[in-house]
């Protein structure tokens, strides 16, 4: 029986949608979907990893990009608020430490309540700005300080007086100098004694003044000392009635706020520190020293002294889980930093300047990056592992620990971490990961794997009917009428190059739909239809297939040698796949074999001009082995084989052209023509089984594409392996073709079925115990190498 061409049915599988209602005319009846169609093995694997709090159970979400992983992960975390076991969320503000400055204390707000308490203390200080200098600025304030001024003044006048009387017993003054010192001089009754006067009195005179004010003078000293004590204990005085003045102000203003958090121990710690502090630094508020009160309010926000500010780190939305997507995942963007502040050329540095992480505002909840992002940047994938062992964030300075330098910073308490890491990334990154970090496996416990494709079921092809309402409604498109919806399905089922599949790539899908709604608005269509999907598809085929353009010209103006009718010895048309970043197209490729009396070599050219790659040499060296089994079984062969891709001048690979290969040398071994109007691809096992390929759609349309460019005849058409009939979704001209009768394609499941169709010969036929027939195929290539050998 010959074999008989694939109908024009088993070609393409169309979608009639069994799944939907038939009152569903368009995407405006459908429930659009709130997750990513079939995706349930990687959602579960969500769910899991976000219903356990242990440390390490963060997630690695694998797939390649546009297959919707970080749209699943959001949507998932949206519907299904992780945070409904009351976890408590915090708001996290940094605050002075007024025992040591450079370590600024952490205080931990309920959710929410930050910014509250940040202007509740600015509303305290511009109170406190305010009242502190009138609680100075009045008359019992004056009366107090000038009695404890004039008791002191007393104090001074009465211990100086007395000093003064006895030493006018002595006849000796007591005088101050224009410097401000004390002075003891001999008087010549009223008058201070001058060097020439004193010089002329006895000797016993002079002695007894010496003696005198020597006296004197201890005694002075010992007044001075009490005068420097009284003063200090005026001074002390002093400051401890400011205190006291101060203390009712700060106290009265503060109490509320004390009252108010009194259940949070940390906040009531604080406070308390404040006021003291305060105390000791009431010439901020009293403005005594300008110097001083500039630097204090040196600020971006000059409303209160930068001591007391709240920076409020974190401010959490009590109802809301956080959920942060960081796009650019830098040391600072992620870990936070402290920023510098320049005062008259003085660059300094406070708690106030600190500034949060994408880390800090994820905890309590979730942060995704992309895993690839957070491996190019420098530090960053060792800090991020740093913080989940430890389970806190420190915000130490990078380049402090990058450097050798001493400058000074901060080192803020750490801030405990709750947080689970989401990283999206390829297979390829995940197993660098695996291989090379021995705590990413520690760390990352949880896989997503994201599925590519999906069986194409009616009740699947519903679902992604919804998938394509969800995407309509979210970016506000024009509906899509049945047919459409079909239309985008027959092209997901395309994209995944199988019949009985849906690709799961919906950044295609999204952008398909992107394209259809321009196309159908350009037209003043008020819905979409399937004409405007297929002009969409058009559309983007020429903008890529400028290179696809390129090689038809070659068979255009005969550059390429390629026959397409005839037939000829050693000579056959295989087919390739050309790829280019964003599009692949088929075109064939003319494989020639030759021989000469050998040792039974098949030499691979391709490979012994290092052009061939390493899947090519091993499928030459199987269809060697299969040629070898089926006629050097009892001798060897006689011939040696040089086998090529004409006009190939880059890199060949891939075992697809292995039965094309096979067909040209048995060709060649027995001197039996090809046909040159079939193509054929198909790997090939020892045994001669043909093996599936990939890309086999391009490659037919590829081969029809030259037959028309040649001109076509009946009878062409392309051999393809049994197990690729289930990937054909080829385009509706080859359709009509077949359907005509007027292009064939063959699905076979051995390469002698390949060799029949090609020589119209039978290939093995068995002629009892004389082996092959002599008619056969192989038949006819022993004898002529039974000839050779003899």
């Amino acid at each position: 029986m010959p074999i008989q061409p694939l109908g024009s049915e088993k070609l393409y599988r169309g979608s009639a949608l069994n799944g939907l209602d038939e009152e569903c005319k368009s995407t405006k009846n459908l429930t659009p979907l709130d997750e990513i169609v079939g995706q349930e093995r990687a959602q579960k694997a969500v769910e899991f990893a976000m219903s356990i709090k242990e440390k390490g159970y963060n997630i690695y979400a694998i797939g390649r990009n546009g297959l919707g992983k970080r749209t699943m992960v959001l949507r998932y975390l949206n519907r299904h608020e992780p945070n409904g076991n009351a976890v408590p969320l915090y708001d996290w503000c940094y605050v002075a430490n007024f025992d040591d400055t450079r370590i600024p204390k952490v205080l931990k707000l309920p959710a929410g309540t930050g910014i509250t308490f940040k202007k509740e203390i600015e509303k305290l200080m511009t109170r406190l700005v305010k009242a502190l200098p009138l609680a100075f600025d009045n008359e019992m304030y004056y009366s107090r300080a000038e009695t404890l001024k004039s008791q002191l003044a007393k104090k001074q006048e009465s211990a100086l007086l007395t000093l003064t009387s006895k030493a006018q017993t002595q006849s000796v003054s007591l005088s101050l100098t224009p410097q401000g010192e004390y002075q003891l001089v001999a008087l010549n009754g009223e008058e201070p004694h001058t060097e020439e006067s004193f010089a002329a009195l006895s000797e016993a005179e002079q002695q007894r003044f010496e003696q005198a004010i020597d006296s004197l003078e201890v005694e002075l000293r010992g007044i001075v000392r009490k005068l420097t004590e009284w003063e200090e204990t005026y001074s002390d005085k002093l400051q401890k009635l400011d205190e006291e003045i101060a203390l009712e102000v700060i106290a009265h203003v503060i109490k509320a706020l004390k009252d108010k958090y009194k259940h949070l121990s940390e906040v009531k710690q604080y406070l308390s520190a404040m006021q003291a502090d305060m105390l000791d630094n009431l010439d901020i508020f009293l403005g005594e020293s300008e110097e001083q009160v500039a630097l204090a309010y040196a600020a971006l926000e000059k409303k209160m002294p930068r001591r007391y500010q709240v920076n409020v780190l974190v401010n959490q939305d009590d109802h809301k889980f956080p959920v942060v997507v960081e796009e650019s995942p830098s040391y600072h963007s992620i870990f936070g930093y402290v920023e510098n502040a320049t005062y008259k050329g003085t660059v300094f540095t406070d708690f106030s300047l600190i500034r949060s992480g994408s880390l800090h505002r994820a905890n309590g909840g979730v942060l995704m990056m992309d895993a690839v992002k957070v491996l190019e940047r420098p530090y960053v994938w060792d800090g991020l592992k740093r913080a989940l062992r430890a389970k806190t964030l420190n915000l130490s300075s990078l380049e402090r620990e990058v450097t050798l330098s001493g400058a000074i910073s901060l080192d803020p308490e750490p801030i405990p971490l709750d947080v689970k890491i989401i990283l999206f990334g390829d297979y390829e990154t995940y197993r660098l990961l695996q291989h090379y970090d021995p705590e990413f496996s520690e760390l990352f416990r949880v896989t997503a794997d994201f599925e590519d494709e999906m069986l194409r079921t009616d009740e699947s092809e519903q679902q992604y009917a919804r998938f394509i309402s969800s995407i309509v409604n979210d970016n506000n498109m024009l509906h899509c009428d049945r047919k459409a919806i079909a239309r985008i399905i027959e092209y997901s089922s395309r994209q995944a190059d199988d019949q009985n599949k849906l690709s799961l790539h919906s950044a295609d899908i999204a952008n398909l739909l992107r394209e259809t709604n321009y196309v159908a608005k350009s037209s003043n269509a008020t819905m979409i239809r399937a004409n405007h999907v297929e002009q969409a598809l058009q559309n983007q085929e020429m903008r890529v297939s400028r290179l696809k353009d390129h090689v038809m010209q070659s068979f255009v103006n005969g550059t390429t040698l390629m026959s397409t009718q005839g037939d000829k010895v050693g000579q056959i048309n295989a087919l390739s796949v050309i790829s280019t970043s964003d599009y692949q197209f088929g075109a064939p490729n003319r494989i020639t074999a030759t021989t000469a009396y050998g040792e039974g070599q098949v030499f691979d050219i391709e490979r012994s001009v290092e052009l061939g790659g390493n899947i090519h040499s091993k499928g030459v060296m199987i269809l060697s082995a299969y040629l070898a089994s089926v006629f050097g079984k009892t001798a060897k062969i006689p011939l040696t084989t040089h086998l090529t891709f004409e006009q190939s001048y880059g890199g060949v690979d891939g075992d697809s052209a292995s039965m094309a290969e096979l067909c040209a040398i048995v060709s060649a071994f027995s001197l039996q023509p090809l046909r040159q109007d079939i193509a054929i691809t198909g790997s090939m096992n020892q045994f001669g089984e043909a093996q599936p390929i990939g890309g086999v759609n391009e490659k037919i349309e590829g081969f029809y594409d030259v037959c028309v460019i040649q001109g076509r005849a009946t009878g062409q058409g392309v051999i393809i392996p049994q197990s690729n009939a289930h990937n054909l979704m080829l385009r509706k001209d080859i359709v009509e073709a077949v359907e005509k009768g007027e292009f064939n394609i063959w699905a076979i499941s051995h390469v002698t079925e390949a060799l029949e169709l090609l020589t119209g010969k039978p290939a093995d036929e068995q002629d009892g115990e004389n082996g092959y027939s002599s008619h056969s195929l192989f038949g006819l290539a022993q004898a002529k190498l039974n000839a050779l050998r003899r």
